[in-house]
């Protein structure tokens, strides 16, 4: 399935059903007796966070949704039936924004969760009420813009080929695409961590950054919103310089992207883990990286499966 973060949507609230023109006579009236009943109600469009659902992707293909209008009245002061309402299912952590004010409408976060982004229009009156017709409404007409954001505890970032796919892979039972190229991850994947322990979380694992994330480089712009939903970042390097690149300057430029993209990253926690301590020269750049950088910093190795239970227990402890 195709994970998508944002779609645009028009929806159209249903209109009130029209009032009935009726008058009732029988030989024991002098006067016809005005009888017409009220048209319905339409039904109003709704927004409704479902955990079933992870992308927008049914959003992209239909843009147009509209609710039922109401049912006309009719003589003998029978009221039309009211619209039935028309409900969009949206992931957990969808912000709906007004397309044309950019105005917040809802952050939807809980499961069943909901918003009346569009209201049904009111029925017209019957002349039974003033012996005249009154025009029904017509529903609420508006554009909105869907923003998804993923809901995840700890969020895996980093340079591209640091490892995240690989420790994703091996602390949960997601199985992610590994390869010895970058961009390898298109879109945040997420796993479960349960190993049999009471206390389970979700791991985001997202899409490496490159320097000038920040500013639209790479997919890092795209994908760096996903971090603000975490609560803790695991900021993984690659300690072996594997792919030609020093760690220092490696931990450096992520740091800088994530502090200019937003406060919330600024200020959010993060665990430095060194990854790849397998391969060759990874204990001579760990020293040299200590000696320069004073923060905690855990040493794994994804790969072999290294060093992750202590990773785990630190992540748990933290949450």
């Amino acid at each position: 399935m195709a994970f998508v973060d944002q779609a645009r949507i028009h929806i159209q609230a249903g209109s009130g059903g029209k009032g009935c023109e009726s008058h009732y006579s029988d030989k024991y009236t002098r006067y016809p007796i005005p009888n017409g009943g009220d048209g319905g109600r339409g039904g109003d469009v709704v927004l409704m966070a479902d955990r079933h659902l992870h992308t927008l992707l049914d959003y992209r293909f239909k843009q147009h949704y509209q609710a039922q209008s109401g049912a006309h009245g009719s003589s003998n002061n029978k009221r039309g039936k009211n619209g039935e309402d028309c409900i969009l299912r949206l992931p957990m952590g969808t912000m709906v924004w007004d397309y044309d004010t950019e105005f917040l409408i809802r952050d939807l976060t809980v499961h069943g969760d909901s918003v009346i982004v569009a209201k049904g229009g009111l029925g017209g009156h019957g002349n039974n009420h003033h012996r005249t017709v009154t025009a029904p409404q017509a529903g609420e007409k508006r554009t909105v813009r869907l923003e998804l954001k993923v809901i995840a505890d700890v969020g895996l970032v980093g340079f591209p080929n640091v490892g995240k796919s690989t420790l994703i892979c091996a602390i949960s039972k997601v199985k992610s695409k590994i390869a010895s190229y970058p961009f390898t991850t298109k879109a945040p994947v997420l796993g479960i961590v349960n190993d049999d322990h009471e206390k389970k979380f979700v791991v985001a694992d997202l899409p490496g950054l490159i320097e000038g994330a920040h500013e639209g480089k790479g997919l890092g712009y795209q994908f760096l919103k996903h971090a603000e939903r975490t609560k803790i970042l695991v900021h993984l390097i690659d300690m072996s310089g594997s792919e030609g690149r020093d760690p220092l300057e490696d931990y450096d430029k992520i740091c800088e992207e994530l502090d200019l993209y937003s406060e919330d990253l600024l200020h959010k926690y993060r665990i430095l883990v060194a990854n790849k301590m397998d391969l060759p020269e990874a204990q001579a750049h760990l020293r040299r990286f200590k000696r320069k950088i004073t923060k905690d910093i855990l040493v794994i190795s994804a790969k072999e499966k290294q060093g992750l239970e202590k990773l785990v227990a630190a992540i748990r402890l933290l949450l």
